[in-house]
């Protein structure tokens, strides 16, 4: 399978935050001050960036598996707790026997599936899911908005298979839509003697490492290093973003009050510290709703992201270990004078599992790269109109009250009654 390499200049494509950028500062928007209530939508300003040019979408034909993930259900049995969710498809395959299928699965289910597509698809792509437990600073295990995050995770992860040109025709994959209990089918997996034999070859060629990994998958290791570090870096600073930010909104709720009850005491300042009390709230709403889209949609979408680029070096090194298993018995056919076509042999059929290796390696890098960019494209296009919108809305709040308190002075107001 022909394909294209990997830019050499791959560093241009990464996010870099070991170097200081200037930034481009917005200026007011002056329309505030003749009185507008609201600011423009930045939406259009969103649009007018020009990234760079579209990454060409894999053509995967029409959609014809439809799938949903939703009414979850709390199991409660001597020796655990766990959630049920309903895993509903609908599909024009011939392959199926029904159009409609309606199934329950637990996320233990779900890694079953993953486990199966790894083995039997070892240098595809397969689409990371949810840590079992929740990442550290997100929300409580088993709380409602936990529960969604995952539910919205768990049907990524089986739309990526569903629109996967390979992995959508597992065998594996059918069972999982379409069987009612999955019992049966867990116990046909390999034994743990057969497990225990591939981890330990894996580990040895893993030791005993490449003679000549081809330059195009050297290029591809480097750039899933850069990616892995980079991407790490930006979800922690979000993380350390919104933890702020939650120290920030804690702050306003405890600074409002205070006003209303200094507003209490000095008649003369009532009015304009009221004021200052109702723009702190109103400020802190908005914080607060900044905080939920960074924790509910930016956070999500890099830590997957984060996962994937672990999948990725698993995939890699899975590659690694099938050219490195081919290059030793290759040594032993050139250096074995007996046995020699029982070798030969396997050295024929090693050579055909690194093309095949290789190819599919290959085909689905490419595709993966290009979702990746639209995905992180999307997610940091839609926070930075988040962030546009969420201070241009704080700043029209003490805008408004700065124009309230432009009347009169306080003395002339309340001149009559002095006199």
């Amino acid at each position: 399978m022909s394909g294209q390499t990997v830019p050499a200049d791959i560093s241009g494509h990464m996010l870099d935050l070991d170097e200081d950028e200037d930034l481009e500062v917005f200026t007011k928007n002056t329309s505030l001050a003749e009185g507008s209530p609201m600011p423009n939508s930045p939406s259009s300003m969103i649009n007018q960036y020009r990234l760079e040019e579209e990454e060409e979408q894999p053509d995967g034909g029409a959609k014809d598996i439809f799938i949903t993930v939703d009414n979850p259900e709390s199991h409660i049995t001597a020796v655990e707790t766990f959630i049920m969710y309903r895993v509903v498809t609908k599909t024009t395959r011939s392959e199926f026997d029904c159009s409609e299928f309606e199934v329950r699965r637990r996320y233990q289910d779900f890694l079953w599936l993953r486990s199966r597509l790894e083995e039997n698809y070892p240098t595809l792509i397969v689409h990371p899911l949810p840590e079992k437990f929740v990442v550290k600073g997100m929300v409580e295990r088993f709380n409602d908005d936990f529960i969604e995050t995952r539910r919205r995770a768990l049907l990524r992860f089986l739309n990526r298979i569903s629109e996967h040109p390979i992995l959508s025709y597992s065998q594996h994959f059918k069972v999982f839509l379409t069987a009612q209990e999955l019992a049966s089918y867990k116990k046909q997996g390999p034994g743990f003697l057969s497990r225990m034999g591939e981890t330990m070859r894996a580990m040895a060629n893993s030791v005993r490492g490449l003679k000549s990994r081809p330059e195009e998958f050297t290029q591809i290791q480097d750039y899933v290093e850069d990616f892995s570090n980079k991407i790490c870096a930006v979800d922690k600073v979000t993380q350390r973003i919104i933890k702020e930010e939650r120290e920030y909104l804690d702050e306003l709720k405890q600074y409002s009050p205070t006003y209303s009850q200094w507003a209490e005491s000095e008649q003369e300042l009532s009015e304009p510290l009221k004021g200052v009390s109702s723009c702190v709230e109103r400020c802190g709403k908005e914080t607060e709703e900044q905080i939920h889209h960074l924790s509910e949609v930016l956070v999500p979408a890099l830590h997957e992201y984060v996962l994937c680029a672990e999948t990725l070096k698993a995939v890699m090194r899975r590659r690694d270990n099938i050219q490195a298993e081919f290059e030793m018995k290759n040594e032993a056919l050139v250096s074995r004078k007996t046995d020699q076509e029982v070798l030969q042999e396997e050295v024929d059929g090693l050579a055909d599992r690194v093309e095949q290796a290789n190819n599919a390696l290959h085909g689905d890098w490419s595709r993966w790269k290009s979702s990746m960019r639209t995905d992180l494209r999307s997610a940091f296009l839609t926070a930075a109109e988040k962030n546009i919108e969420y201070y241009e809305k704080c700043l029209a709040v003490w805008e408004s009250f700065l124009l309230s308190q432009k009347g009169e002075p306080i003395e002339q107001r309340n001149g009559g009654n002095i006199s």
